[in-house]
C-alpha cells in the first residue's frame, strides 16, 4: 500500500503532519514524532512581535549612553540594518534537521511584511525545507476596506516568496466575503500550498475578577467540516496544494479530506490530547479502511469526492443547506 504524497514539491512518506504548535518547540518530540510516522514536521510559530522587540531591545543597547559620545554611533551598523531574530528558533531548525530525515517546515505568525521577511531568509539558511506563514490578523480598524485586508496577505506573500527559495505555504482564516476569490488572488501571486483554516482564539470573562483571559479551546472533530467544504470547492481551481487543518482527529477524519482534496492533514489538538503516538493510530486505521475499500494508493483517493469530481456538485453549495435543514428531525 503506498500512502506517499507530495506537498508543496516535498515527496512525503504519507500524508500526516504535526502542525505547529508547542510540541514541536522540543528536539525531542521532534524525533518522537519521525518515529510515530509523522512525514513532515511544521515547528511552532515565531511571532512578529518577537522580532519586533529583539529589534528594539538591540536599537536601546547600540544607542544607549551614545549621546556623551558622539562617535560611540559610527562603531556600529545602523540599528535599521540590524535583524538579530530569536537565536533558539534558527539554532531549533539546524537540530532538527540533522537529528531527523523528514522535511522541517518552519512557521512565522504576523500581519504586516516587515522584519519577518527578512528572518524568512534566516530560516532557510537555517535549512528550513520549507515555510509557513501564519497570518494572524484581525482587522477592527474600521477605516480598513475588505481589499486593503486582503492587499495585505497578498504582499506578506510576495514579499516573502521574493526572499527566499524554498517553498512557501500560507495559512488562512475562513473570514473572507469571497473565500474562492482570495484563494485564487493568492495563487496567483505564488503560493505553493493553501493551508486550510487557521483557528482564531477568543478571548473569555474571568467573572471573579472581571478580567479579559485568553482561552485556548481544543478543537473537536465538528470543526472539520469547514475545511472539508472549502477544500472540496478549491480542488482543481486552484494550482496551489490544499492542506487541511483544525478538527483532525481521526482515521476518518484524514480520509474525508483526503478525498476533497487534502494533499497533507495538519495534526494538532488530536496529538495534545492523546499524545505523539497517535499518528500510529491514525495511520493503522487509514491503512485499514484503504484495505477494506480495496484502494492502492492515497493518490487514488485525493480529490476523488472533491466538487469537481462529485456526482452531485451542488452538495457543495446551497443545495445542501436546504437538504440538511429540510432533513433534520428534532428528538
Amino acid at each position: 500500500m503506498d500512502l506517499s504524497t507530495k506537498y508543496m514539491g516535498l515527496k512525503l512518506k504519507n500524508p500526516f503532519i504535526p502542525s505547529a504548535s508547542p510540541m514541536t518547540e522540543d528536539l525531542g518530540n521532534v524525533k518522537r514524532m519521525e518515529d510515530a510516522g509523522a512525514s513532515a514536521i511544521i515547528l511552532h510559530s515565531l511571532f512578529e512581535e518577537q522580532l519586533r522587540h529583539e529589534q528594539r531591545e538591540l536599537h536601546y543597547h547600540l544607542t544607549h549612553g551614545t549621546e556623551s559620545f558622539a562617535e560611540a554611533q559610527t562603531f556600529f551598523p545602523e540599528p535599521s540594518e540590524f535583524l538579530l531574530g530569536p537565536e533558539e528558533y534558527l539554532s531549533l531548525i539546524r537540530k532538527a534537521k540533522e537529528s531527523v530525515r523528514i522535511p522541517i517546515i518552519a512557521s512565522l505568525n504576523g500581519t504586516s511584511i516587515g522584519g519577518w521577511t527578512e528572518f524568512a531568509k534566516k530560516m532557510e539558511q537555517a535549512g528550513a525545507d520549507a515555510l509557513e506563514l501564519n497570518v494572524y490578523y484581525i482587522p477592527t480598524n474600521s477605516a480598513l476596506t475588505a481589499l486593503e485586508v486582503e492587499q495585505t496577505y497578498i504582499d506578506i506573500l510576495k514579499g516573502v516568496k521574493s526572499a527566499v527559495s524554498v517553498p512557501v505555504a500560507i495559512k488562512l482564516s475562513p473570514f473572507f466575503s469571497s473565500m474562492a476569490n482570495m484563494a485564487k488572488r493568492l495563487d496567483e501571486a505564488g503560493t505553493d500550498a493553501l493551508v486550510l483554516f487557521n483557528r482564531f482564539y477568543q478571548p473569555d470573562i474571568d467573572l471573579d475578577n472581571l478580567e479579559v483571559r485568553p482561552n485556548v479551546l481544543l478543537s473537536t472533530p465538528h470543526a472539520l467540516r469547514l475545511p472539508l467544504t472549502w477544500i472540496g470547492i478549491l480542488y482543481g481551481s486552484v494550482k496551489a496544494d490544499l492542506a487541511a487543518t483544525s478538527g483532525i482527529h481521526t482515521a476518518q477524519d484524514v480520509i474525508k479530506m483526503l478525498l476533497v482534496g487534502a494533499k497533507v492533514t495538519l495534526l494538532c489538538s488530536v496529538l495534545l490530547k492523546y499524545g505523539i503516538n497517535h499518528i500510529r493510530t491514525i495511520q493503522q486505521g487509514v491503512e485499514k479502511w484503504m484495505t477494506e475499500q480495496e484502494y492502492e494508493s492515497v493518490s487514488q483517493l485525493i480529490g476523488s469526492i472533491s466538487q469537481k469530481n462529485c456526482p452531485d456538485p451542488s452538495a457543495f453549495e446551497r443545495a445542501q443547506y436546504m437538504k440538511a435543514l429540510q432533513s433534520y428531525q428534532p428528538v
